[in-house]
């Protein structure tokens, strides 16, 4: 994808409050995170290296504090997972553009991927281009295949 075609969407059901383009989202402030990722396939790696903009930063820069509980992120490819939007916050998670101080890779989901680093790695949308804000859990494309809804690594929350 051409980085002047992709856009970054926060919704509120499905009312788009704010969107970005890729030169407004890089001018948002960045951080950068040191962490572990795990694979529900039982792979993990350790110490990976991401640069990016947190949630905190996404929500405060749309004017939105906790909009609802459940948050489901949507890739360009029409994958979906939903994460509790505690799972999001306080530093939590980001919306990732480097990964080892490059920009990210298509394959590995760039230009920007959901980095849930706590949760299962299916949590981390690769090509995420939506983040919608919902009242109620709605389960994304492996939780309707029988994943579980959260996916935390640390408490073996695979299947559903």
């Amino acid at each position: 994808m051409a980085l002047g075609d992709w856009r970054l969407t926060l919704k509120v059901g499905v009312r788009p409050v704010r969107v970005w383009t890729w030169s407004e989202f890089q001018a948002l402030p960045q951080t950068e995170q040191v962490v572990d990722i795990h694979c529900v396939t039982t792979w993990s790696k350790f110490d990976t290296r991401w640069r990016g903009v947190t949630l905190d930063t996404l929500l405060q820069a749309a004017g939105l504090e906790a909009p609802t509980p459940w948050v489901l992120a949507h890739s360009q490819d029409g994958y979906s997972t939903n994460v509790p939007l505690a799972d999001l916050t306080q530093g939590r998670a980001m919306i990732a553009t480097h990964y080892d101080d490059r920009p990210l890779a298509p394959e590995h989901g760039g230009p920007a991927r959901l980095l849930v680093p706590h949760l299962y790695f299916w949590k981390s949308a690769k090509w995420v281009n939506a983040l919608q804000f919902n009242e109620r859990d709605e389960a994304g494309f492996w939780e309707l295949r029988g994943y579980h809804m959260r996916g935390d690594p640390f408490k073996e929350e695979r299947y559903g």
